[in-house]
């Protein structure tokens, strides 16, 4: 037979294994140029199918302020700028991370200028202590990297200058870092309080959650706000009009609460804002004939306003004095998406995307202004519009990180809408989304409790990290491939260890079968493949060192949170449970006289197999056909 082979692969990326382990060719995403200025521009990118948009060729580069000038010189050129006392010209030049020099200059009427955003510093080609600290955090890029990708406008560090001086850890959203996600929280008028909230910080933040956004409508908002920030390690994010209108009537909306009303939130630390300035009074046309209407609470809010003033959304007429405010203070814009689709039937139609174009105009006027954006996007979208809208977001907001609420990709899972909308924020995180906005198994019906946050942020999890590993970041599958290994020595302690959630894992193992062995209640011992691909001498399957265990254990009693999620799977009754939870040596057949152990007890082979046929109903298999 012959051993050529009768297929091509795609053109490669990156492998996501530091060591390029196993026997995958890697990724089949874009090869990644990680560069400064429009080279950059397809830093981590999904391959385009036929008809989508071009990357833009414009970066925050393209948009500096007035009075501000820069050119770059290649590896191999050397021009020499100095500084002229009487134009007041202010030369600065540094290398960025390709060798190339950058040089900008600032006339005289920026006499006296000291940055105060990430985005100023990172034109001036200095790196900071977030850079830095970005830098250890994604370690496939280098400080430099991370400076350049700020100056370009691709990447922002959302870090309220008062925020940093309680507990945020610095971290970068963009495309050339690892993709994030977002947690919602917030008291309403009916439900939860600051004490919650906070507790949902905390959990929230254990279950991996890279920022936080707090949409309190009801309870005591200021106080709430500033115990999240006090006790945040992530960015914090508002949307700021929630609060405006507060004891007051929506008509009395006025420049001055919404600057006054910005400029607190600013001075209490939070990172981002999302405004919902893009909705504009000739895009409310759009929206008469969709099935659901506005879904964005910001965005109805304000289009009522304009609807009963007959006049301009004031976020945008104030545009440049809300990027006077933030930028006092470093906070990020969030651009809104006010008339994102809430529903498939409104999808990728006109009124979305006359938003999305004035959101790239915001972009650019808020870049001259030196505040740092990311832009949101929808919503609910069909599994295949997915693509299309992320990369239209890339050329209209010429790079700048794109932040998206799921998609959901059905309408009919009310209840599961964690699973509908990770599904569409895989999709979108491979393809261009560099945040995602978790959903939880409580969207459209109520407020998010505990565990609805935990289901979220796991779902979430789940969508970027298999984005990350698609796009070929480097060193994204490694803990993945560690898991493999254990898995396939049937190193249970192991595979527990590595694995996002161990309680669960442990718990769910433990359910059918309370003994680590060659073997799972899945297949029992004569059926497990794993452990007969192991005993395969010439397979490497299983015989990875520092995997290898000798004697298979009976597990350790579980742990309180072990014995909740058990209980709430409600197939084990509450003695079995006990059972579990209070084993000694004595129970699992120790001698006596030997002390009682928290750690797991060897059995020999023949024991775990009586072990299993106790615990479990056999079934008898046909293998005759």
């Amino acid at each position: 037979m012959s051993q050529s082979a009768n297929y091509v692969l795609p053109p490669l990326g990156l492998n996501p294994s530091t060591t390029a382990a196993g026997t995958t060719p890697g990724s089949f995403a874009r090869k990644p140029t990680i560069a400064p200025g429009p080279e950059g521009r397809y830093t981590f990118a999904s391959p385009d199918t036929p008809g989508m948009p071009e990357p833009s060729m414009k970066t925050a580069w393209d948009f500096l302020p007035d009075g501000w000038a820069t050119f770059v010189d290649a590896a191999d050129q050397a021009t020499c700028v100095s500084r002229d006392p009487e134009s007041g010209l202010r030369p600065y030049s540094f290398k960025q991370s390709d060798g190339s020099t950058r040089h900008v200059t600032l006339d005289k009427r920026w006499k006296g200028f000291q940055p105060v955003t990430q985005l100023e510093y990172a034109r001036l080609g200095i790196i900071t202590g977030p850079m830095k600290r970005v830098a250890e955090r994604e370690p496939h890029l280098t400080p430099a990297q991370v400076r350049d990708e700020v100056a370009a406008g691709r990447m922002i560090i959302p870090a309220n200058i008062n925020h940093l001086k309680y507990q945020l850890d610095p971290m970068a959203i963009g495309r050339a870092s690892k993709t994030k996600i977002n947690a919602n929280m917030g008291a309403s008028p009916v439900s939860s309080s600051t004490d919650e909230e906070v507790d949902k910080l905390k959990w929230a933040e254990k279950w991996g959650a890279d920022t936080v956004m707090d949409l309190s409508t009801g309870g005591n908002l200021d106080e709430c706000r500033a115990a999240i920030i006090r006790n945040s390690t992530v960015p914090i994010g508002t949307v700021p009009i929630y609060s405006m209108i507060i004891g007051r009537k929506l008509y009395d909306l006025d420049a001055e609460t919404i600057l006054a009303t910005l400029k607190h939130q600013a001075q209490q630390g939070v990172d981002y804002f999302t405004i919902h300035a893009g909705v504009l009074r000739e895009h409310l046309q759009f929206v008469k004939k969709r099935l659901i209407g506005i879904v964005s609470r910001g965005g109805s809010l304000l289009a009522k306003w304009m609807i009963d003033h007959d006049a301009e959304n004031p976020m945008y007429t104030l545009w440049d004095d809300i990027c006077d405010v933030m930028r006092g203070y470093d906070v990020s814009f969030s651009i809104g998406d006010g008339l994102r689709p809430g529903g498939l039937a409104d999808a990728t139609d006109r009124a979305q995307l006359a938003e999305l174009c004035t959101l790239g105009e915001l972009t650019e006027r808020a870049w001259r202004k030196g505040v740092q954006v990311m832009i949101e996007g929808p919503g609910h979208v069909p599994f295949d519009q997915i693509e299309y809208n992320m990369k239209l977001q890339r050329t209209l907001c010429h790079g700048a990180p794109f932040y998206v609420l799921g998609p959901l990709v059905t309408d009919i899972f009310p209840g599961y809408d964690h699973i509908t909308s990770c599904i569409g924020a895989t999709s979108a995180g491979f393809h261009g989304a560099s945040m995602l906005c978790y959903v939880t198994p409580k969207e459209h019906l109520g407020l998010p409790k505990k565990d609805d946050v935990k289901q979220g942020c796991i779902a979430y999890k789940i969508a970027a990290h298999a984005a990350d590993v698609a796009l070929g970041i480097p060193g994204s599958r490694d803990r993945d491939d560690e898991l493999t290994k254990a898995r396939a020595a049937l190193n249970w302690e192991k595979h527990f260890e590595l694995s996002f959630d161990p309680d669960t894992a442990r718990a769910y193992h433990d359910e059918d079968l309370d003994v680590d062995t060659d073997f799972c209640a899945m297949c029992g011992h004569d059926w497990c493949s794993v452990r007969i691909s192991k005993e395969i001498v010439e397979f490497a399957s299983g015989k990875e060192d520092g995997y290898q265990w000798k004697k298979a254990k009976v597990t350790a009693a579980l742990t309180p949170e072990q014995q909740q999620i058990l209980a709430s799977r409600g197939n084990l009754s509450p003695e079995e449970i006990h059972k579990l939870a209070s084993k000694t040596k004595k129970a699992v057949g120790a001698k006596e006289g030997e002390k009682a152990s928290c750690h797991s007890d060897y059995v020999d082979d023949d024991s775990a197999k009586r072990l299993q046929e106790r615990s479990l109903p056999l079934v008898e298999l046909n293998t005759t056909n």
